[in-house]
């Protein structure tokens, strides 16, 4: 049996929302060992992440949320690997705007437990960025994939359609702050951080939205 790992892939393209589009680059996650994987969050480029993956089994693409940038090669990747999606169906709306003509394949719910290659990643819901975003936490490699919920410096942006800055902030409250602080966070862009390292800014954040 092989040990777990992370493994990450940066892809570049475009977020499109509100009748804007801007350049990107996304952090898209490869949990596993050297038979099977997970994919988080498969952004831009399906046949960049279906390399990465190599012939190994891809049993699931989890989306941290469906702005367009998070979930635009998952449809591809998935017909070609015949892996399932998995999204929370607050999100759907969104989804529906970069995929209108397909439906993800799984409903994530607040709690559930994804396995693969002996990863256990619990599903946390913490709206706010979107409705239906999600954080994942494996207590056991001591890591959150946040998505665009947490980033180093702070949370991520609700100054756009489906967002909402209170309901970010009691998610960040809620359900990150109280994981062990040196829970590593790995973000949907950008550098890792930790809970222990947010943790002050957080505060401020939190203090800022009550």
């Amino acid at each position: 049996m092989t040990a777990t790992r992370i493994e990450r892939l940066i892809t570049a393209g475009q977020f499109t929302l509100d009748g804007g589009s801007w350049d990107v680059e996304n952090n898209v996650w490869i949990v596993g060992d050297d038979h099977e994987v997970i994919v988080i969050d498969a952004a831009h480029d399906a046949d960049a992440i279906a390399r990465a993956v190599g012939d190994r089994r891809l049993t699931a693409i989890v989306c941290t949320h469906a702005h367009n940038d998070h979930v635009d090669a998952a449809p591809e990747l998935a017909d070609r690997t015949g892996a399932v999606i998995w999204l929370h169906p607050d999100d759907l709306p969104l989804w529906k705007l970069a995929h209108p003509d397909r439906d993800p394949d799984a409903h994530l719910a607040d709690g559930q437990v994804i396995e693969a290659a002996g990863t256990d990643l619990t599903v946390l819901h913490t709206p706010g960025h979107a409705p239906g975003a999600v954080c994942l936490h494996d207590p056991g490699l001591g890591v959150v994939f946040t998505g665009d919920t947490l980033f180093q410096g702070g949370p991520g942006a609700t100054g756009r359609s489906y967002s909402h800055f209170p309901t970010i902030i009691a998610s960040l409250r809620d359900r990150l702050l109280t994981l062990p602080p040196e829970t590593k966070v790995l973000t949907g862009h950008g550098e890792a951080t930790t809970i222990g390292a947010e943790a002050p800014h957080l505060q401020e954040w939190i203090d800022r939205g009550h």
